[in-house]
Formats: structure tokens, C-alpha cells, sequence
């Protein structure tokens, strides 16, 4: 199977199995249309009014030397391989829902602004200590665990989370384990003292803000109605700071009343951040702010504007990050994790305030995906298996995909959420996040042959 398109002026062929990319010229992605499918003959006649048979047959003979070489129309290395044939999953990360209460109100909010359609509610630093021990138990071999304070918002519950982490490096010598605490905040709460406990303490930072400040205090508000975007803005750049720009996002979300998200990210990067996500909200379209199919081609300009506004400042130096703009051509994902993704359900797993266990933070609130309790030590493993089971090659859509093995299926959430079945992806989540990888295959053919 291969994958080809054309953008920013470069005929792109990718060869889905082996993940090779190939920038060719008119005449090879034009012959790519019949062959190898059809006779060299019949290409050759197909073709005729544009190209000669000879020039042709040459660009024939350059394809099956791709063939041969399994750069092209390779055969899947993937399903066979014996990391897949033999694995055995494993628990290794949780997401600790350290606060179910948000001191802000997202309008577009899953969680219900934060208490996910729940009681109002904080983590104990019991919950979180057996969570931890939960996480021990159950991670097997593995050695580098990942654990998010996650919310609402987690600052508000900011002295459990210090107690969780001195726990967690007391513990993890025990088992010859290594955490890799984050945390994911607003930043309304974030202040000197706790800004330095972060840098000090946690692998990576999540800072959510949404773009311009018309387009963040639109739908990111106080609990009185006022804006934020003054507020947290000199706290995230002062965070970014302490970081020395690694190891953080500012994290946001484009809706239906910003399809020009480009100037969003722009903007970001003209405050100075160098690591930047902004991502499509995901809800129903009963809601004005909903994402709808017939805004898939404006969306798709954006990312065709954002690709070349990322290539430019690259070479200007003033780079930036774009999340998905991020692909590596050279060793990529391992192999469970282009084949399985985020590992919801199975390798990732959400805690409660209470202690009930969910397959990610999108699940949580829905009792139907309830998977166990902390405190009773229990795990339904019929449903932790549906999930680790739910990867590209049982769900049908995605094993005709070209992007399967970028996109690695989608989000479980999103699947469920849009059609009650984790196995049917979020179509148009998949246009979107296939344009994507188009445009960072654009961006990488672009700066290499510039090299």
C-alpha cells in the first residue's frame, strides 16, 4: 500500500509498511496512477498524451528498483513482528485525577468544568499512594513509568501532589522503578513556589491556553465570567522560562469560532513559546462551538498556512515546535505503539478521586467503563483485555488506512463517544489528523532537500 500527494509544490509518495518517503517528480507520481497495477504497456498507453513511452518505461524501471529494495508497495512489517506476536501488556501509566473541581470554566469543557459530571472532590494522599502501589504491582519489566496530575485543576489540590511524589521516589527504589511525574494545569493558581517544585519535580508540564486573547477568554473564563488570558499568560511564559523552553506544551483548542487556528499557534509563538500544541475540541454538533464536516477544508488550509508559516520561521530562527508537526522518518514509534497508540484501557489507566479505575480521563463519568477500584483491588479483565486488543488490526477502517500506523488507531474515547464502539474511529478526527501527517511529511521533504 502507499499513500501519495501533493502540497507545497512536492509530488510526495509514501510506502505505508516500510514508512519510506519519497519525493519524486511529475512524471513518477503521474505513472504511479497505473502502476504497478496495470501492464507497463497499458501505462504506457494511458499515459501517451503526456509523457513518451520511453521516459515512461524509465520511470517504470526507478519504481521497481523501489520495489525491489521493499521502499515501495513493501509487505506489512508489523504484523508478524515478534514484539507484537508476543505481547504482553502492562500497566505503565496512570492518569491521577488528583482534583475534580476547576477554579475556571471551560465552556467547551469534557469534564463538566472539572467535576466530570460528578461530586466536587479531591484526591487523598491515600488514593494516590495506593495508586502508586497499583502501578508498581502491575507494570511487570517495565522500568520508566508515567504518572499525570491531572484535573479539573491540580494546583487546587497542589500539597497532595508533593506528598504523592515523596512517596513515589521513596517507593520506586523498591521496585527498581523510575517515575515520570507530570502535570497538567490552567495556571491561574501558579505562583514562585509552586513553579519551582515543578521544574524541579515533574518530567513534562502541560500549560492550557487557547490562543489570542479574544479567542482564549471567549471560552476560557473565570468563575465570575472574566477572561484569562491576562492572568495566566506571564505565569506560562515564566514557566516556559524555568524551563528553558524543553520538556512543557502550552496545550489549547480551536473550535468552530476559530477556524483560523493558524494565527492561534502563530500568536503562541510570538509570546515566545517554543512547544506548542493546539488541538481540534471534540463534541457534539448540537453545540456552536462543535467542529462539523463542512469545515474540514478550511481546517485543511490552516494546516497547509501553519506548515509553511512552521518551514519559514525555521529558517528565519525563530523556530517553534508544532506538536503535530512532529514525525520522525528514522526510527519513529516502537512497534506496539504505532499499532496500538496511547494504550487506553490497557497500558493507561485513569484514577478517581474515589479510586475507580477508567480506561483514560475521557472515560471517566461514564460507569459503564468502570474498570475497578483502588481501594477493593479489583480490575475487570475482560474489559482491560477489549482494550488492549483494540489496536489497528482489529478495527477495520483503520487496516485499510494509510495513516494506521501514524495515527495508530485514534482516540478509544472518541471511537465510543461518536459510535458506541471503540473499534470505529472518529471520522472526522481521522480527515483531520491524516491532513496533518501530510503536512509534516511536506515539511520534512522541504527542509531536507534544502539541507
Amino acid at each position: 500500500m502507499i499513500h501519495k500527494f501533493s502540497q507545497g509544490n512536492k509530488n510526495i509518495v509514501l510506502d505505508i509498511n516500510s514508512g519510506a518517503v519519497h519525493v519524486v517528480d511529475q512524471l513518477v507520481y503521474d505513472v504511479l496512477d497505473f502502476y504497478p497495477q496495470e501492464t507497463p504497456e497499458n501505462t504506457c498507453e494511458q499515459l501517451k498524451d503526456k509523457y513518451t513511452s520511453n521516459e515512461i518505461l524509465e520511470a517504470i524501471t526507478e519504481i521497481d528498483y523501489l520495489r525491489k529494495e521493499n521502499l515501495l508497495y513493501s509487505s506489512d512489517n508489523y504484523i508478524n513482528h515478534e514484539a507484537f506476536r508476543n505481547k504482553k501488556t502492562v500497566v505503565k501509566a496512570l492518569c491521577l485525577h488528583i482534583a475534580h473541581d476547576c477554579n475556571i470554566r471551560c465552556k467547551y469543557c469534557f469534564a463538566s468544568q472539572g467535576d466530570f459530571h460528578g461530586e466536587r472532590k479531591l484526591m487523598t494522599a491515600d488514593i494516590g499512594k495506593k495508586s502508586l502501589d497499583f502501578l508498581f504491582k502491575n507494570s511487570g519489566n517495565r522500568r520508566n513509568l508515567e504518572v499525570d496530575f491531572f484535573g479539573g485543576e491540580p494546583l487546587m489540590n497542589f500539597d497532595v501532589i508533593k506528598e504523592i511524589v515523596e512517596y513515589g521516589r521513596k517507593e520506586e527504589k523498591k521496585y527498581d522503578k523510575n517515575i515520570r511525574f507530570t502535570i497538567t494545569t490552567n495556571g491561574v493558581l501558579l505562583n514562585e513556589d509552586n513553579m519551582k517544585y515543578i521544574n524541579e519535580h515533574m518530567y513534562n508540564v502541560v500549560l492550557s491556553i487557547d490562543g489570542r486573547p479574544e479567542v482564549n477568554d471567549r471560552v476560557r473564563y473565570t468563575i465570575n465570567g472574566d477572561g484569562t488570558y491576562n492572568i495566566i499568560l506571564p505565569k506560562l511564559i515564566e514557566m516556559a522560562r524555568l524551563r528553558n523552553h524543553e520538556n512543557y506544551y502550552v496545550r489549547g483548542t480551536f473550535t468552530r469560532h476559530n477556524l483560523d487556528f493558524a494565527q492561534d499557534v502563530i500568536h503562541l509563538a510570538d509570546q515566545g513559546f517554543k512547544q506548542i500544541s493546539v488541538e481540534p475540541v471534540v463534541a457534539s454538533p448540537e453545540n456552536d462551538y462543535a467542529i462539523l464536516e463542512e469545515d474540514l477544508p478550511q481546517i485543511f488550509e490552516q494546516y497547509e498556512q501553519l506548515a509553511e508559516e512552521y518551514i519559514k520561521r525555521k529558517k528565519d530562527g525563530k523556530e517553534f515546535n508544532f506538536f503535530h508537526f512532529m514525525i520522525d522518518l528514522n526510527q519513529g514509534p516502537c512497534i506496539i505503539k504505532r499499532l496500538s497508540g496511547c494504550g487506553a484501557g490497557a497500558e493507561y489507566l485513569a484514577i478517581t478521586p474515589e479510586g475507580d479505575i477508567y480506561p483514560c480521563h475521557q472515560f471517566v463519568g461514564n460507569g459503564d467503563f468502570k474498570l475497578g477500584n483502588i481501594n477493593e483491588n479489583t480490575l475487570d479483565i475482560s474489559m482491560y483485555n477489549d482494550f488492549s486488543d483494540a489496536h489497528v488490526y482489529n478495527k477495520e477502517k483503520c487496516n485499510q488506512c494509510w495513516a494506521k500506523f501514524y495515527c495508530s488507531g485514534g482516540c478509544h474515547a472518541n471511537a465510543y463517544n461518536f459510535n458506541k464502539d471503540i473499534h470505529i474511529p472518529y471520522s472526522i478526527g481521522c480527515e483531520m489528523e491524516k491532513k496533518r501527517i501530510e503536512c509534516a511529511l511536506t515539511i520534512q521533504a522541504k527542509l531536507k532537500q534544502e539541507e
